[in-house]
């Protein structure tokens, strides 16, 4: 009883919050001016967080849904508005952009981007500081459309202007720039309007913030673009071209962000033919640091492989970190062969989740890249990689369908043939989750790929694992009676010549289990059933399992039994017949006695066959 008090105290926690918020709100509608700015600068505290209305996204949801932004913007656009009421207006809405997607989408909803771009013509820097936050905060988001910063022609020019305010105009513009720098149309505006220019000198600011954000719009303004490429390496800094002063940000004194970044720069100018290849001032450093850069992927994909290998809130967080996995996937066309390799290392403990494998795994396409790697790889990069794929084939995965029709049949055949029992192992598993509740002409795909010869061979393959996967393949493959039937009457003397050499040789439980349950699979055929109503060896063989000392043996010797002598269907009791002259049915009163109760009811369940 005393659970049902949880619900109304909840309610009532949920009701102190809204009259706390809608009383916050009502004081945004005072007549009185000064009672106004005290309101929104109660909003905006935060020195009591456990108090304050803005804390956490509940109650940010909570102020949105009452009103308080079209009231702020209102305040903010007010020419009789006091400057320090519109920044904290600012303050709060940025604060509001803080908290989750909805939040965003709620602020562009009531049309924030031009009331905050409006606010830029201020002469006040306090407020224009307060509106580039919140537009930093709102164009960063992965809900707000690039294009909107684009739309009014007179708005990056004036950013441009503003870029030499303050250190925090120019920390929060130049994220702007390189959040919203999304292509060749983008690249050329920006540039047109003096970009490389205005934004160069602040490669030497004092504040790394500043420094950083300069250098990221640089890599978005280079990135595919030959023009911007060349103007770079012209530009001078202080005396310094601009080249070198990238390089310099390469050195490993500096953080590992301005390293990879710069990195990138030179990247770019090198690909765009800027920076001559044969130039060791730049190109010999930028090698040498480039493996410094290679060195730290490899060590980060390797920490997050590790972390993520056996816990799913782990994996989780590593993929929603932003941009986490379009950085994994650009590791897999890595140069360096270890980046490469633990990049693969990574996904493969990320596809360990099947939400993952169902979500993340498909909206990033990571099927497309790995698929590619699997084409031509050293062996130590296919195993990682072949292993990750079995997942991929798994049959709840959306990725299965789109790597068949990529031709996987032909490529996991062939690493069957691999020297490299890893590799032989992966193939025939993978080959199997592709196999699972497939259509007849997936199955025959397979079958014709594989051929019988290469079949019987990894049947009879020294490698335990490599063995049950492939008895696990043939399980998969005879499963339901059309494709039973259907295999069985092309490759039937080939499959039961290689059940009975298996049942035949010296191989522990769990294999004649699963030859055993083969078996039981094509006794489930409606014509396949004769294959072995025929073979007095194979009969033999599975009366002789029903009377094993292993429990597991003589389950699946009756589920064979079970299957060839099931009353409802044609010529059943010429089997029932067959089989009871053989001696079955003493078996069957013997097994019904059975100590272990699942064998004693399937025991039980065939005699009732014989009496119906």
């Amino acid at each position: 009883m005393a659970c049902l008090l949880e619900t109304p105290i909840r309610m009532s926690v949920l009701s102190e919050v809204t009259a706390s918020s809608r009383h916050y709100v009502d004081r945004l509608f005072d007549p009185d001016p000064q009672k106004v700015l005290q309101g929104v600068i109660t909003l905006g505290e935060k020195r009591d967080m456990k108090n304050a209305v803005i804390g956490n996204n509940k109650q940010k949801a909570n102020l949105i849904v009452l009103g308080a932004v079209p009231r702020l913007l209102y305040l903010l656009q007010q020419e009789t508005s006091s400057t320090e009421l519109k920044t904290e207006c600012a303050v709060v809405l940025g604060s509001l952009a803080m908290g989750t997607e909805n939040n965003v989408k709620s602020l562009l909803d009531c049309h924030i981007i031009p009331a905050l771009l409006q606010g830029l013509l201020s002469p006040d820097l306090k407020f224009i500081e307060a509106c580039l936050r919140c537009l930093r905060t709102i164009f960063t988001s992965p809900v707000t459309p690039e294009e909107l910063l684009y739309t009014d022609a007179t708005v990056i020019p004036h950013l441009m202007a503003l870029l030499s305010r303050s250190r925090y105009t120019q920390e929060y513009i130049c994220q702007i720039f390189s959040h919203c720098c999304k292509g060749p149309d983008h690249q050329t505006i920006l540039f047109n309007h003096g970009a490389v220019q205005n934004i160069a000198h602040l490669l030497t600011s004092l504040s790394y913030k500043v420094r950083m954000q300069a250098l990221k719009c640089f890599s978005v303004l280079a990135f595919e673009n030959p023009q911007v490429s060349m103007t770079l390496v012209n530009v001078l800094v202080d005396g310094e071209l601009l080249p070198q002063i990238f390089v310099k940000m390469l050195q490993r004194d500096k953080p590992i962000e301005m390293q990879l970044t710069s990195a990138k720069c030179l990247t770019y100018m090198c690909r765009a033919g800027a920076i001559r290849t044969d130039d060791n001032c730049i190109v010999l450093k930028l090698d040498h640091d480039l493996k410094h850069a290679h060195e730290l992927r490899q060590a980060a994909f390797k920490l997050y492989a590790s972390l993520g290998a056996n816990d799913e809130d782990i994996r989780k967080k590593i993929i929603e970190t932003e941009n986490m996995m379009d950085r994994i996937v650009t590791g897999l066309s890595e140069s360096s062969v270890k980046v490469r390799l633990a990049a693969v290392r990574c996904l493969h403990s990320l596809s360990r989740s099947v939400q993952q494998l169902r979500t993340s795994f498909q909206d990033h396409a990571v099927w497309k890249p790995l698929m590619k790697v699997l084409q031509n790889a050293p062996d130590e990069i296919l195993v990682v990689a072949s292993s990750m794929l079995c997942n991929l084939l798994l049959e709840f995965s959306p990725s299965k369908e789109p790597i068949l029709e990529s031709g996987a049949v032909e490529l996991l055949c062939g690493l069957t043939q691999s020297e490299n029992p890893a590799l032989r192992v992966n193939g025939i598993w993978a080959l199997m989750n592709m196999a699972f509740q497939a259509e007849q002409k997936i199955k025959a795909d397979i079958l014709r790929s594989l051929s019988t010869e290469q079949l019987f061979r990894l049947l009879s393959d020294s490698d335990l694992n490599v063995l049950m996967k492939t008895l696990g393949l043939l399980r998969n493959l005879l499963s339901t009676r059309p494709h039973i039937d259907k295999i069985m009457s092309t490759h039937g003397k080939q499959i039961m010549q290689a059940v009975t050499l298996i049942l035949e040789g010296e191989h522990n439980i769990e294999v004649k289990e699963q030859t055993l349950c083969i078996l039981a699979n094509i006794a489930d055929g409606t014509t396949a059933k004769d294959l072995i109503m025929t073979n007095d060896d194979i009969l033999q063989k599975i009366k002789y399992y029903m009377g094993h000392s292993h429990v597991k043996l003589q389950l699946a010797a009756m589920f064979c039994i079970s299957n060839l002598i099931w009353n409802e269907e044609e010529g059943s009791q010429e089997r029932q017949d067959k089989l009871r002259d053989m001696g079955i049915v003493d078996i069957l009163h013997k097994l019904s006695q059975s100590p272990d109760s699942n064998l004693c009811d399937k025991a039980k369940m065939a005699l009732q066959q014989y009496l119906a």
